[in-house]
């Protein structure tokens, strides 16, 4: 429902084939993510939060160049400098966290952006900028899940599982904010060449007019 396998598979396919060229300090960061799938970006977001030690949503060069390692990314220090001196675009010597995973989204139409905020907006029943499992009833559909079916899960439960697909793994907390969301969706959208498949794919999955 949230993004199908096969278009995670051929992400990652086309990501790790794009790296072995790839010079650009920000676009080698996001290929490294987008090589792992749909949830890379937030996986790299994770890593970050988990190292905000003081909770003021910035990093430093020190703190970034541990968050790099600590995520996996086999790159030498030289690299890891240009990644942040690309990142900290107002040269404070710090990079706001949330203007960092932006920039490492990738580039979407808006034609793009508008069918995620559309879906988001039917989701989010209330208006409240977080989707939680009040606003999924009447809105998603389990009673079809073949997990509700043979009674192995309740409809509570499939919510939880669907809302928790949209957060990075062990950081899961019940409810989905838009940037989740269009993060989530930007990974998936990095896997679909064209516009016009793209938002076909999202009208279809949320019922969109």
């Amino acid at each position: 429902m949230a993004g199908t396998a096969r278009h995670d598979r051929e992400m990652k396919m086309k990501a790790q084939k794009n790296l072995k060229n790839c010079k650009d300090p920000v676009e080698l960061l996001r290929l490294q993510c987008l090589s792992r799938g749909s949830s890379g970006i937030k996986g790299l977001g994770r890593v970050f939060r988990i190292m905000d030690d003081d909770g003021n949503r910035s990093i430093d060069y020190k703190e970034f160049k541990k968050g790099i390692h600590d995520y996996g990314v086999d790159i030498d220090d030289e690299q890891v400098k240009k990644m942040y001196t690309a990142f900290d675009s107002d040269k404070s010597g710090n990079i706001d966290f949330d203007e960092f995973l932006k920039a490492l989204r990738p580039p979407m139409s808006s034609a793009r952006k508008n069918v995620i905020l559309q879906a988001f907006r039917k989701l989010d029943k209330t208006g409240d900028g977080v989707i939680t499992i009040d606003d999924l009833r009447g809105v998603y559909n389990v009673k079809k899940h073949p997990k509700f079916l043979n009674g192995e899960k309740t409809e509570e439960q499939l919510f939880r599982q669907f809302l928790d697909s949209f957060d990075a793994p062990g950081e899961a907390d019940g409810q989905v904010t838009k940037d989740e969301f269009t993060n989530y969706y930007c990974g998936v959208s990095a896997s679909i060449d064209t516009d016009a498949y793209f938002i076909l794919m999202m009208k279809n999955a949320w019922k969109l007019d």
